[in-house]
């Protein structure tokens, strides 16, 4: 009797667990989707590129989206400064912020106005170094821009680092698959949640 009154709790306490990570991947999921769907562009002390894949040098189509985005919103004049994320990954040559940085600067903007963050490993590291550098440069608001699906937990792990966080989606293309389009979503849920749940390892 003894053995089955634990069985029983334990299979409770598993029921419970998994209701309450069903219901925080739900959430997740949602503020997701919904921080997608805002272009929040406004002026600011900085904007913010988050990285994405370099070949060699070059912008992956990704990341060039991104830069060419922010590169639209610098235009606008909504920031002075733009700062570009990301370490070198596999690549000890070229790093995304680096390469982010020269892709911009090949396009007219001055070096003073460019700033490469180039060790970060993944969104969290990239937030943290970012406001490090904002705060060394008496910088309090970004503008933050990376896919949309990527932007909540941009903004989340941005405002945590104390900079009050505007998000801006890069235009995509028309007609993604919705399994592409829901794998993303998931993906991005995972990742806030296991950030909240203080996982180290977050993409």
């Amino acid at each position: 009797m003894a053995t089955r009154r634990v069985r029983r709790a334990a299979l409770r306490s598993a029921l419970v667990l998994a209701a309450g990570f069903g219901v925080f991947f739900a959430w997740s999921s949602y503020q997701v989707v919904r921080q997608a769907s805002l272009d929040e562009a406004r002026e600011a002390d900085a904007i913010i590129v988050f990285g994405a894949a370099e070949y060699s040098g070059r912008p992956s189509p990704v990341l060039r989206a991104r830069l060419e985005h922010a590169f639209a919103l610098y235009q606008r004049k909504l920031a002075p400064v733009i700062i570009t994320t990301g370490g070198a990954g596999w690549d000890p040559t070229y790093s995304e912020g680096g390469v982010g940085r020269d892709y911009l600067a090949r396009k007219g903007i001055p070096d003073r106005h460019l700033i490469a963050e180039t060790y970060s490993d993944n969104t969290s590291e990239s937030a943290l170094r970012a406001a490090n550098i904002m705060r060394t440069n008496r910088m309090k608001t970004c503008v933050a821009v990376s896919d949309p699906y990527h932007l909540f937990r941009v903004k989340a792990m941005m405002q945590a680092n104390g900079i009050e966080t505007y998000t801006s989606p890069r235009p995509q293309a028309e007609g993604s698959p919705d399994k592409k389009k829901l794998q993303s979503i998931a993906r991005e849920a995972l990742g806030y949640m296991a950030w909240r749940l203080h996982i180290t390892k977050v993409l």
